[in-house]
Formats: C-alpha cells, sequence, structure tokens
C-alpha cells in the first residue's frame, strides 16, 4: 500500500463536541473537511453548530479576525460516513469511546476510503493495537489523540500502533504542528500519557473525599491553587528537579507509612537521590537541566507564575465554582 504523501483533504466522523472540534481546527487551517456521521441531517446539523460557534469564538477574540468564513468555506456535510472519507488524505475518527463502536466505525471507514489515505483515532484510552484490528491496512494507522476542548488546547498525542509505517507518524506530526499543536509521540499503552496521569490524579481525588479527609470542592480549590497552577507551565518533572528529588523522596517515605505500598518512592527517584542527583540543588535531574541554564530557568519560572497569576485575577472566577 501506498500512504499519501500529503494532506489536501480531510475528514471527521463523528461531528459532536470533540470531533466538531478537530473540524474547525483543520478548516481554520486551511485543509477541507468533510463532516461524516450518523445520517446526513445530523452532519449538517453540526455544520451549521461549529460555523455558528465559530463566529462566537471571533466576536470574543478566540479566533482570528476572518476564521468563520474559512471555517464556513472549507466544511461540508457528508450524507454518509462512506461519502465523507471517499476522497480523504487523512480521517479523524472521533465517535464516543466505546470500544465495539469504534470498532464497527473503522471497518466502515477503512473499507470506503482511498487505500493510501491515514486514518486517525482519537481514541482517549483504547489501546491502538487494539481498534487496529479493525482496520484494513493497519500500517496507515494511528492514535491522534486531541484535547477537549480541541480549538484551544495545545496538545496532541501522536500513538503508533505495532503495525504502523514510521512514514504515517511523520505525515500525522506534520499535520499536527501546522495547524499549530504541540504533538507528543507516546508508546501504545492503555491510557497512553494524559490519561493515566489524569485519571490517577482523578482517583486519589475520590478516595481523599471517601476517606472524609476533603470535599470535592476543597480538594479543586487546593490544586488549581498550589501544583495545578505550577502544571500550567511545567510538567512533573520539571517541576520536581526545580523542587529538589530529596524532597520528594523524604515525602514519598511519610506518604507510604500511611497509606502503603502505593505510595513507595519510585526506584529511579531513590537510586538519584543517594547519587546526589538532587536536580537543580546539585545533579541534573530527570530532565538532564545544564547547570548553566539554572539562574534562567528559575528566572523564567518567576516570571511566568506571575503573569499568571495576573491572568488568572484578570478572568475572574469560574461561574458556578
Amino acid at each position: 500500500m501506498t500512504i499519501v504523501d500529503t494532506f489536501t483533504t480531510t475528514a471527521v466522523v463523528g461531528s459532536g463536541y470533540m470531533g466538531g472540534g478537530i473540524a474547525q481546527v483543520l478548516a481554520l487551517h486551511g485543509y477541507e473537511v468533510a463532516l461524516g456521521d450518523v445520517d446526513g441531517e445530523t452532519a449538517e446539523r453540526a455544520r451549521v453548530r461549529l460555523v455558528e460557534q465559530a463566529r462566537g469564538f471571533e466576536a470574543h477574540g478566540l479566533f482570528p479576525e476572518g476564521a468563520a468564513e474559512v471555517i464556513a468555506g472549507n466544511l461540508a456535510a457528508a450524507g454518509s460516513i462512506e461519502e465523507a472519507v471517499a476522497a480523504a488524505d487523512f480521517i479523524a475518527e472521533a465517535v464516543p469511546e466505546d470500544p465495539g463502536l469504534k470498532a464497527n466505525i473503522l471497518r466502515r471507514i477503512s473499507t470506503a476510503a482511498p487505500a493510501g489515505a491515514v486514518i486517525g483515532t482519537n481514541t482517549s484510552a483504547i489501546p491502538i493495537g487494539e481498534l487496529a484490528l479493525s482496520v484494513a491496512g493497519p500500517e496507515r494507522f494511528l492514535g491522534v489523540h486531541w484535547m477537549n476542548p480541541a480549538p484551544f488546547i495545545p496538545g496532541v498525542e501522536l500513538i503508533p500502533g505495532p503495525d504502523t509505517d514510521p512514514v504515517v507518524l511523520d505525515l500525522a506530526e506534520e499535520l499536527i504542528r501546522g495547524v499549530g499543536k504541540t504533538p507528543a509521540k507516546v508508546a501504545d499503552t492503555p491510557g497512553f500519557v494524559a490519561n493515566r496521569l489524569q485519571f490517577a490524579l482523578y482517583k486519589e481525588a475520590v478516595q481523599i473525599v471517601d476517606d472524609g479527609a476533603a470535599t470535592p470542592e476543597q480538594i479543586d480549590t487546593v490544586v488549581r491553587n498550589t501544583f495545578g497552577f505550577r502544571l500550567a507551565l511545567f510538567g512533573p518533572f520539571a517541576i520536581g528537579d526545580m523542587a529538589g528529588l530529596d524532597v520528594y523522596e523524604s515525602s514519598f517515605r511519610t506518604l507510604e507509612r500511611a497509606y502503603g505500598d502505593r505510595f513507595a518512592a519510585p526506584e529511579a527517584l531513590a537510586v538519584m537521590v543517594k547519587d546526589g542527583n538532587l536536580g537543580l540543588k546539585s545533579g541534573l535531574g530527570f530532565l538532564g537541566i545544564d547547570p548553566d541554564d539554572r539562574d534562567a530557568l528559575l528566572a523564567y519560572r518567576d516570571s511566568a507564575y506571575g503573569r499568571l497569576s495576573h491572568l488568572r485575577a484578570e478572568l475572574g472566577e469560574a461561574p458556578g465554582l
């Protein structure tokens, strides 16, 4: 099978909130987008909604001037899923997170699409290798996991399956960068990276409520005003390397005494601390940060946190929370 060498015509199958946002991004960046859904009427209603929504985003300065007209010109509703993908170079599958439903839709897509078209599934957690069993030509198939809401969240996970052609991964990365997003290539494990971390946090938050240690409102207040605030700018490894890995290991020991093995210090962390590699304090940390960059990094951190604080004050509290 010869894979396409460029993308011009795209399709989005599943025109709900997630798929609709993906369609808006692709259309805004000059791609022709065919919307496919359970029937043509559903796809047409979605097209109208997405254009109107884009006008609202434009009016509020969230989309550039003229964006709605660009999206309207590039977005079309198809009469069926098969019609939507019939001439597409790239297809984004964004139907609900149900393995059986996705398998059925992927069979239909891969049967009707051109043989060299690339197919990306927007699954949140289902392994790509599992879904690939339903795809004719699995070498052209991969995970392209956008975050909700797609027009505004910058990160997109790219997940190759066991048969994904490396060319397909490169094409997908080029596409994602071209529409202004930040791709991250990750391994095909359940939940990938974003949701494995996100759901681990959610599970622990629910456990804290069940333990009677805090209410949901209190937990959200703590998270968004402490480490969640930092996570808007830095990932966990950068935060740990700046804080000091010895602090982390010591805290893990306290947590392990209270909650058991699930909070035992990771072996890689314990080894680093034993070797005197404490991050910016002493050593290179997990990220291998050059000590010569230490002062500039900390100055950036402080400036970024200050500006984020000002932005939050300008935005005010979220309604109802």
